[in-house]
């Protein structure tokens, strides 16, 4: 079984949209036996919380239901249970990567971007504090990322 871990920063936007899209896509494909998906922050501010309730409602209104509690990203545990480690943006890519001070895991660790065959862009922005239009394009961008990263990933050995 194939282990993904999506990483934003606070873990109630992006990160549990992928984690609900990759869901709705294996389910989708009869993939659930051989995929596990879950989701993290950098930050403990909103450990315990669902996912924002902007994203709740432009996932539902696309048939996304997101059931996560939110989490901190844990190294000594995610780096070694996690086969994937997809961050939303720049900055969290950075901050993953000095975690692993041994460069033991670099190979697990990718930006969400580079999975985008739809989109040119460099990284998914926190909708966070825009409106409802950013929360639109982020699931926008998600669709097309996590269809393209399950594509590449499921018939890896």
């Amino acid at each position: 079984m194939k282990k993904v871990l999506f990483i934003c920063l606070g873990n109630i936007c992006r990160s549990p949209a992928a984690e609900g899209i990759m869901k709705s896509l294996i389910h989708k494909r009869h993939l659930t036996d051989k995929f596990q998906v879950d989701s993290a922050g950098m930050i403990n501010y909103h450990t315990g919380e669902g996912a924002d309730p902007r994203m709740l409602k432009h996932a539902l209104e696309r048939g996304y239901k997101l059931t996560h509690k939110a989490r901190q990203f844990n190294p000594k545990k995610d780096f070694k249970e996690f086969d994937y480690l997809v961050t939303m943006d720049d900055q969290i890519y950075i901050d993953v990567n000095k975690l692993d001070k041994g460069n033991e895991y670099s190979s697990k660790i990718h930006k969400m971007a580079k999975y985008c065959s739809h989109y040119n862009i460099k990284e998914v922005t926190d909708p966070y504090d825009e409106g409802p239009e950013a929360f639109e394009s982020v699931l926008d961008i998600l669709e097309d990322a996590c269809g393209y990263f399950l594509d590449k990933i499921k018939d890896e050995s």
